[in-house]
């Protein structure tokens, strides 16, 4: 029953033309237009097209793993979640099923970003493209919380521009529309935010080292405190059921 469930939510996830636009096509359109006027510059002796790769990979990735919520919100004010816990369907799995399609989502606008950096000149070896995706899987993981918290507090119509305008504000502050930190205190705070780490992991392909200590610890730690108010969340939602 648990396959069954999650080839259905995938192929329904796909399906969905709002989210594979703002998934792939948005972060692939930015790419195109913005790397075809810029493919010679450079930013901070990185070439353009590498750099906004990583942005816009960490962009589309991002989204992919928040919109988690609208799906879990749309479904609670239809009542599938009260029908799901009547199912043998173990509550974990309809959660993991949420947050593996916004992976395989996540990995799908990886791959369509890579490729389009390598037409615009992109090459890296086979360890460092292996690296950085892994390290981008792994920052995702505190943000596919964040999602299922969201989509207990909020209501389907409010979704929409809180999911992007998190991202949006996550990627700011990560970093992923240039350094607006510095090299200050204020640069300081924003790595202890994993949006930081999630846009650092492509350093792996400017041969430096992408993360360090600090940056598992802090993945880790927003990963474990969102996990408990995503519990708290879903508990007060479901006893008001």
């Amino acid at each position: 029953m648990g396959g069954l469930y999650l080839r259905a939510e995938l192929q329904r996830t796909l399906r969905n033309r709002r989210f594979v636009i703002f998934s792939f096509i948005f972060p692939l359109t930015l790419y195109i237009a913005f790397t075809s006027a810029d493919r010679h510059y450079r930013v901070d002796g990185v070439p353009f097209p590498l750099y906004y790769m990583i942005a816009m990979a960490s962009f589309g990735a991002l989204i992919a793993a928040i919109s988690i919520g609208p799906r879990i919100s749309a479904e609670r004010q239809m009542g599938w979640t009260r029908q799901m816990r009547i199912t043998p369907l173990p509550v974990w799995y309809y959660f993991a099923a949420k947050v593996i399609t916004g992976y395989v989502v996540a990995c799908t606008t990886l791959v369509v970003l890579y490729l389009a950096g390598l037409t615009y000149g992109v090459r890296l070896s086979a360890v460092d493209w292996l690296t950085m995706t892994g390290l981008f899987l792994v920052g995702l993981f505190p943000f596919a919380i964040i999602g299922v918290m969201l989509g207990h507090l909020l209501k389907p119509d409010s979704m929409g521009p809180v999911t992007g305008g998190v991202a949006t504000l996550f990627l700011l502050v990560g970093g992923g529309f240039g350094n607006i930190g510095g090299t200050g205190i204020v640069h300081r705070l924003f790595e202890l935010i994993p949006s930081y780490w999630l846009i650092r992991a492509g350093a792996v392909t400017l041969g430096g080292s992408p993360w360090t200590l600090e940056g598992w610890a802090v993945v880790l730690i927003w990963s474990a405190a969102f996990a408990i108010l995503a519990r708290i969340v879903y508990l007060r939602d479901t006893a008001r059921a």
